[in-house]
């Protein structure tokens, strides 16, 4: 009889169920299909459910584990420190007829302790007599009774503590395609340069919709090869890419242990200190060592590594000394934001070139300007040049040395006041933070302010090509 026939709509939903996490039971369950259709797709697919081999041990480890445990009564302790899973311990230790459960209650080593400590000993003394570590000692000194995942003090008062030291986070792991992992790991946020999943979600649906790599990049906001990589390697069967794997992957892959490679090739780690010594430049020691060394690879290292090395291991004085080497002499790379996680230029919002009327482009009606600053030499003096961009009239308001906003804002107020409301139109200006007062401006003069883009001096022709006019002077050295 032939196997009961699902939708492709369900096998889609149990992909989906698995990608974010679980058994391959619970996702068929959700999905409504039998869980062997589940693990036939799976197969399939080329996924698999990946499980930590079962770790065997030495007859001679466990020989020695019984034996340790018999001596001092305590499985758990002797099992961490020979390295065995705690439940094999256990088991080992229920089979040859070991049990403990007295023994806690009634610990040997802890009342010679208690009776050393009583006829004068010293702590340190009394734990060496009887074989303990520091801190069941200091337990034991204090009155403190160890329980499950806690203590207790004699006050009453009972602490909790996870199974592993997590920052104060109880580990959390998930089942999923890849294998178990930490979720509290999967979910950290670590820097808006790395793909969230958020980010990987919206690139399985602008994959799916056929968008090429470009576009996607594009809309993400994202370098291309960001992208073609992502695919490339956290695309992990023939049901394309899988969001969440894709993160758990990502995320397995970021955590390997490994130490920079300057650290361990000594030989290569002098080479680049020579070179930083005399100035070079990352990028200039990483080309120089492919001419100076051709036929051995192991002299080689890229100029990010390099960064690394300085920025991430080097601390305290090796990152000061390796630091003046640089050209940039910085201890630390400067912070780069995306353009739409950076803080607002401004604290009030401000209005963009592409908000202003379309009245103002076509320059047939007056009263609408173009303002900016002009520095005089070695920063002793600046000015506030307004332009009207259809007569190209032009009014300057004076700073002296003051350029913060309230300075700016009023001589920008000064200098409008006597004008008509017919010319008190728009005002353009960059985004310079001497416009910060922007609001108040506005308020008190009737002009709506608006912003270029950054970096688009362009946006604002008639305003540069005047200050350029203004900076100039028959003076010989001197400058406005």
């Amino acid at each position: 009889m032939a196997g009961k026939k699902y939708t492709e709509v369900q096998k889609e939903e149990f992909f989906r169920l698995l990608d974010k996490g679980g058994t391959v039971r619970t996702a068929a369950r959700a999905a409504g299909v039998h869980e062997d259709a589940g693990y036939n797709w799976l197969r399939n697919t080329g996924l698999t459910m990946q499980r930590a081999a079962p770790r065997t041990y030495s007859p001679e480890l466990k020989a020695e584990f019984l034996r340790l445990v018999r001596e001092r009564q305590i499985i758990s302790t002797v099992a961490r420190e020979l390295g065995i899973h705690k439940p094999t311990a256990y088991a080992w230790a229920r089979k040859a007829g070991i049990s403990t459960s007295e023994a806690r209650r009634v610990n040997p080593r802890k009342e010679e302790f208690l009776r050393l400590r009583a006829g004068g000993l010293t702590r340190a003394q009394a734990r060496a007599r009887v074989g303990a570590d520091a801190r069941s000692a200091t337990d034991w000194d204090k009155g403190i009774t160890i329980i499950n995942r806690g203590r207790v003090y004699p006050d009453g008062r009972v602490v909790r503590y996870s199974e592993r030291d997590n920052g104060g986070v109880p580990e959390r792991r998930s089942r999923a395609i890849g294998g178990s992992i930490d979720l509290n790991v999967v979910e950290k946020v670590i820097h808006p340069r790395y793909l969230s999943v958020t980010d990987r979600e919206l690139l399985q649906d602008l994959h799916r919709s056929g968008l090429s790599i470009r576009t996607i990049a594009t809309q993400m906001r994202r370098s291309p090869s960001t992208i073609s990589r992502e695919l490339t390697r956290n695309t992990v069967a023939t049901r394309g890419y899988l969001p969440h794997t894709a993160h758990r992957l990502s995320v397995t892959r970021r955590a390997r242990p490994r130490e920079a490679k300057l650290v361990t090739n000594a030989r290569l780690r002098r080479y680049v200190q020579a070179k930083l010594n005399t100035r070079w430049s990352p990028q200039q020691i990483s080309q120089r060592l492919i001419k100076d060394f051709p036929n051995d690879p192991e002299m080689r290292v890229s100029p990010e590594t390099i960064y690394q090395t300085i920025y991430v291991y080097a601390r305290g004085e090796l990152t000061r000394e390796l630091a003046k080497q640089l050209r940039r002499g910085r201890a630390a790379r400067k912070p780069h934001k995306r353009p739409d996680v950076r803080r607002p230029r401004f604290v009030e919002p401000m209005n963009a070139i592409s908000q202003r009327p379309d009245v103002v482009h076509s320059r047939d009606v007056p009263g609408h300007w173009e303002g900016d600053l002009i520095i005089g030499a070695l920063g002793g003096s600046a000015i506030a040049t307004l332009v009207e961009r259809t007569t190209r009239f032009v009014m300057l308001g004076h700073l002296g040395r003051e350029r913060s906003a309230e300075a700016v804002r009023d001589s920008l107020i000064t200098t409008v006041q006597d004008l008509p409301a017919s010319l008190r139109g728009t005002l353009t200006w960059d985004q310079g933070a001497e416009m910060a007062e922007h609001r108040a401006f506005s308020l008190a003069t009737d002009f709506d302010v608006y912003f270029a883009d950054p970096g688009s001096p362009w946006q604002r022709g008639s305003n540069e090509n005047t200050n350029g006019l203004l900076e100039w002077s028959p003076k010989v050295g001197h400058r406005i």
